[in-house]
């Protein structure tokens, strides 16, 4: 089997935590690409012992944390001095990446530490701290839409319990776009496939053509959405999702909406 060949089932998963961890697709491909290349040009080898998945993942990060675009906290800089935004901009990149690496790609404390280069008590401190900074920092105001009344009721339950305000449910686009321009949301967790009430993907695109927030999909087959053509979903929940799952993404998608925002 071919490199290529070994790591092609990784590379959808590994885009989607780069485009979460950098917040735009455009971003987190050219590291993604980077990385490839780097690989198949021979400047780089993957660790042989360790697991394919995680010496991806550990090249990714080779590669990324050589650039200049990571988000760090200045020491000198009393961040109870900050705005909510600037604590945001402050908070450091590896406790972003450890949040993502265990709640959203599903590693162990000692594979993210492997990946990251950390030991896992490392690990799990940085994600303690971005789990507290998330939760003082990030609360919204949540449009939820999904046809599923269950699942619908469980991330109404959840986004409730992380301090967000949920301020309306669609079960159909009509619905969702309607509540949309009434209750106007600071975050979108929306299912791709709405059933007889259509899709989530064209209620989206046409709430966004009024506003300016970020959106989460939720969905159960999420390589019908990772294809590598454009355009793709920045933020994607797998179902069936984990508390810490949605409590990651919603903290990235916050995140670096505020970042663009501040910076329009």
């Amino acid at each position: 089997m071919t490199i290529t060949e070994s790591l092609a089932p990784h590379l959808p998963y590994l885009r989607r935590y780069a485009r979460a961890l950098t917040g735009s697709q455009k971003s987190g491909d050219i590291y993604v690409r980077a990385a490839l290349t780097a690989l198949l040009a021979g400047k780089y080898e993957l660790s042989s012992d360790i697991p394919p998945r995680v010496a991806l993942y550990r090249l990714f990060h080779v590669i990324w944390a050589s650039s200049t675009g990571q988000f760090d906290q200045d020491a000198s800089v009393d961040v109870r001095q900050l705005s909510p935004e600037e604590r945001l901009r402050a908070l450091s990149s590896a406790d972003r990446a450890a949040l993502l690496l265990t709640a959203v790609e599903g590693f162990s404390l000692s594979e993210a530490g492997k990946i990251l280069g950390e030991t896992p008590e490392e690990v799990e401190q940085s994600i303690v701290e971005a789990q507290h900074a998330i939760e003082r920092q990030l609360a919204s105001r949540v449009l939820i839409i999904e046809d599923e009344s269950i699942i619908a009721l469980d991330l109404e339950n959840l986004v409730a319990e992380l301090g967000h305000k949920v301020v309306g449910t669609a079960a159909s686009k009509d619905e969702a776009v309607n509540k949309a321009r009434t209750q106007q949301p600071g975050l979108i967790l929306a299912d791709i496939n709405l059933g007889e009430g259509g899709s989530g993907i064209d209620a989206v695109t046409e709430i966004l053509r009024s506003f300016d927030i970020p959106v989460i999909f939720v969905t159960a087959y999420p390589e019908r959405l990772l294809t590598g053509e454009r355009p793709e979903p920045t933020y994607l929940i797998t179902k069936p999702f984990l508390p810490e799952t949605v409590q990651a993404t919603i903290g990235q998608a916050l995140f670096f909406h505020s970042l663009r925002r501040e910076a329009a």
